[in-house]
């Protein structure tokens, strides 16, 4: 049996997007796991089993693993998936292939600077490994970004098991041929979609690279706070020239997906 694991938070807007692929696609006997923390509880009619929970993307994730891996047998399949990750393919062969390797598979978004950690927009484990490495998503266990400034983030401590158990795991890379976004729209081993930032606005360390250097405010009060309004402007002028259009593209690529546009991967492989 493959349990899988996704949570999503005070939008429905991606839950019968992810539930179609995944009947389309998932070929195994499955069962899907959820949370609707700010969600019109008549969504669970998606999922096999709905948990209220509260806090954390990563807190929620560990325990709705918990909760599986009460009722699950060790060789039972966990699959995490993001609220806005779906399969397009069958990712059933890449998981057992990268299984027969390493205990377990997972995407690594490698164009984050370089992050180092599996990542829960897609991952694939056995319950009985998940309760070996006593799996956790939460962040903390920093590692050095590709500019040597230590970072963390969701799955850090997953990464830290897994190097403590001196156990391999199989990394799932982006597969795009086309990159609109250096982070965002990412096709991962050709079988997964991951929309990035699905649930709320925002940019991430890929997308800083593009950001003006910001002028260190000096001593002085009146200079301080001359180059604070700089460093303002500098701001709303940068956002205003990439994130707008990025936030408007995720609308337009949303609404294809929406409406099952048989071209909209086009935009990426």
């Amino acid at each position: 049996m493959l349990y899988i694991a996704t949570v999503h938070h005070a939008s429905p807007r991606w839950i019968e997007i992810q539930a179609r692929h995944i009947q389309r696609h998932i070929s195994v006997p499955h069962e899907t796991w959820s949370s609707l923390e700010g969600i019109d509880r008549s969504y669970a009619r998606h999922f096999d089993r709905v948990l209220d929970q509260a806090g954390s993307h990563s807190g929620k994730l560990n325990h709705l693993a918990l909760e599986i891996s009460h009722e699950a047998q060790d060789e039972d399949l966990l699959m995490f998936l993001d609220g806005d990750a779906f399969p397009i393919a069958d990712p059933m062969p890449l998981v057992r292939d990268g299984l027969a390797r390493a205990p377990l598979v997972a995407v690594r978004r490698a164009e984050n600077l370089d992050d180092r950690q599996p990542h829960p927009c897609f991952c694939v484990t056995t319950v009985g490994t998940w309760r070996r490495l006593c799996g956790d998503w939460s962040e903390g266990y920093p590692w050095p970004d590709r500019r040597g400034r230590p970072v963390t983030d969701v799955g850090g401590n997953l990464l830290r098991a897994l190097e403590l158990a001196d156990a391999p795991w199989v990394q799932v890379l982006r597969s795009n041929r086309k990159n609109p976004d250096p982070l965002f729209f990412a096709v991962y081993g050709d079988v997964i979609y991951h929309h990035g930032a699905g649930f709320r606005k925002g940019a991430f360390r890929a997308h800083y690279q593009s950001r003006p250097k910001l002028i260190q405010p000096p001593h002085v009060p009146v200079l301080r706070e001359g180059a604070r309004a700089i460093n303002r402007v500098r701001l709303f002028v940068w956002k205003l020239k990439h994130r707008a259009p990025q936030i408007l593209y995720s609308r337009r690529i949303y609404d294809r997906i929406k409406r099952e546009d048989p071209g909209w991967l086009g935009e990426f492989v």
